[in-house]
């Protein structure tokens, strides 16, 4: 198998496990609530990475183990929490095209923290993917502007904490291998999600009942396949493709999205498709400047 080809499987495999995170997240809220979900999720995800998580411990200075737990809580803690108790609201197709937006935030996080210089061409860019936001928040059935409006503005804080994490990696941990940085970050954050599951009163549940083992399940299985699993092959597709390449996943994960959405028989018609596609147009546009730059 030629590179080129493996590199469209591992594009095609990613898009697809990280665009059914959202769906597998509204089936694990059908008998567990948001906390416990995220919880789970994190806490199997650190269980997976544990023994390279400790090979890791070895390789990492000290100095920066700090900001590798601050990583995993801003790239995977607290998005796994605010993603679920926005999806109780808000339809799992929705929550996955407004996640394409993390690369407005990666622009609009750096220009505000990190001092990055901001063209042109991202600030079109970053006004029309907001617009396309708002056309979705309008787009969506039974619209009630005062509810809603809080469950997306905890989807676009998630979205906001998934950019301060990648300027943040990119600013610090610059020295660190990148598997070294998700197998202890996740293994780290899985201690805090453990007491917060402990307190949510999972462990009071009745663990043998089907509805509360297949909630269990899904959540599961979004740990081991969405955060562990697909951030493995992740930076493996980075290292043998580059970063380019790579961030074109975020234009295939909205539309696996959308898929399950049209599964599960969510609500989505011709309105929510076509602020989809003005969101990636500016995610397009707002990346276009530093994609050329880096091909100078």
């Amino acid at each position: 198998m030629s590179n080129k080809v493996l590199n469209w499987l591992l594009f095609i495999v990613l898009s697809f496990i990280w665009g059914s995170s959202f769906i597998l997240m509204k089936e694990g809220l059908m008998y567990l609530t948001a906390i416990q979900v995220a919880s789970v999720r994190i806490v199997s995800s650190g269980l997976v990475l544990l023994p390279l998580a400790v090979y890791s411990f070895k390789h990492i200075p000290s100095n920066k183990l700090l900001l590798v737990f601050l990583s995993g809580t801003l790239g995977s803690l607290l998005p796994a929490y605010l993603f679920c108790i926005a999806e109780q609201r808000i339809d799992s197709a929705v929550a996955g095209a407004l996640n394409s937006l993390t690369p407005i935030f990666v622009i609009v996080t750096g220009a505000l923290f990190f001092q990055f210089k901001t063209s042109a061409n991202k600030v079109i860019g970053i006004f029309i993917a907001f617009l396309g936001s708002i056309l979705m928040f309008i787009a969506q059935p039974n619209l009630e502007i005062g509810n809603n409006i809080g469950y997306l503005s905890i989807l676009l804080l998630a979205t906001f904490f998934y950019g301060l994490n990648v300027n943040l990696v990119h600013r610090y941990l610059k020295d660190v291998s990148s598997l070294q940085i998700v197998s202890m970050a996740l293994t780290l954050n899985a201690f805090p999600a453990l007491v917060v599951l402990y307190f949510s009163g999972y462990f009071s549940l009745n663990l043998n009942e089907q509805g509360v083992l297949l909630s269990t399940g899904y959540a599961c299985l979004l740990g081991v396949l969405g955060t562990s699993f697909a951030s493995i092959l992740f930076y493996v597709l980075i290292k043998k493709s580059g970063a380019l390449f790579s961030s074109m996943v975020t234009y295939g994960i909205p539309f696996v999205a959308l898929f399950w959405g049209i599964i599960y028989r969510e609500k989505i018609g011709w309105t929510q498709i076509l602020s989809l596609s003005i969101i990636l147009i500016g995610v397009f546009i707002a990346n276009r400047s530093g994609a050329e730059k880096e091909h100078q």
